[in-house]
């Protein structure tokens, strides 16, 4: 994993060092599985503020993620090496953001392996980067939009709904967070909550 540290004192530097202490919990190997990334990228603003990256993912029948909002990321290829190969190969195809030449993997959270009969047997490995401020993204491929968001006001209690989310043939009421219009819920909505867990 490639490590860098932030600079000292800067809430980004509490960040990692929050990151890097909390090992990543490892789900099961067992049954059918198949190994997934994304990464929460952060970029500190000229006024010091905090923003993290979301997309919208493309709207396409054989996606079971069709038009959420999520991190970039997707499933590993066998020309990874690793995890983390495939957040930065993934964050470049989907928002041509290199995240090695632009930023750095400070560390990951808790895996995630949702055991439901309407999603695939994924196993997800989040990871935490930081990315310099003037960085450049866009919509590239699967992505639809993307934009990037105060961390703190989706963190905000205030941001905190519930919501009926229409998926997948069903109506779910579902925990979620609301920001400008977006609703982030399912499996990025828990990646957040796990990541405010770790850094507070």
């Amino acid at each position: 994993m490639t490590v860098s540290h932030p600079p000292a004192g800067t809430r980004l530097a509490r960040i990692a060092d929050a990151v890097r202490a909390q090992p990543p919990v490892i789900a099961g190997r067992d049954g059918d599985w198949y190994e997934a990334a994304v990464a929460l990228i952060l970029r500190e603003t000229r006024a010091g503020d905090l923003e993290l990256l979301f997309i919208e993912r493309a709207a396409r029948e054989s996606d079971p993620w069709s038009g959420q909002i999520a991190f970039p990321g997707g499933r590993r290829e066998p020309a990874d090496a690793s995890l983390e190969d495939t957040a930065v190969r993934e964050t470049l195809e989907e928002v041509g953001l290199d995240l090695r030449r632009d930023g750095t993997i400070v560390g990951a959270l808790d895996e995630l392996r949702p055991r439901t009969i309407v999603l695939p047997p994924v196993i997800v490995r989040p990871f935490v980067a930081t990315a310099h401020a003037e960085a450049r993204v866009e919509s590239v491929g699967e992505v639809a939009a993307v934009f990037w968001a105060p961390l703190d006001v989706i963190l905000d209690p205030a941001a905190a709904v519930e919501r009926e989310i229409a998926a997948r043939g069903a109506a779910m009421l579902r925990p979620a967070i609301e920001y400008e219009g977006h609703v982030i819920w399912g499996m990025t909505e828990r990646i957040l909550r796990r990541f405010e867990e770790v850094i507070r």
